[in-house]
């Protein structure tokens, strides 16, 4: 996943990290803004389904794969 997203908004973004979390957590946030959870969503994120939720928030990538 993390490789999907520097894939196409490397120019801008500074940080990106992969947190290990307990009890099988998953969650992705933006500049503190919630974009997914797996517990709220009472599932695991669909294939792209994280890379759609990002580029409605930060626009289309910025580089080709």
């Amino acid at each position: 996943m993390a490789a999907e997203i520097l894939g196409g908004w490397a120019p801008i973004i500074r940080d990106l990290r992969l947190l290990p979390a307990s009890g099988g957590a998953f969650e992705v946030t933006l500049d503190e803004e919630l974009i997914f959870s797996k517990k709220a969503a009472g599932r695991h994120a669909e294939p792209g389904e994280v890379t759609e939720l990002l580029r409605r928030r930060m626009g289309p990538e910025l580089l080709d794969r």
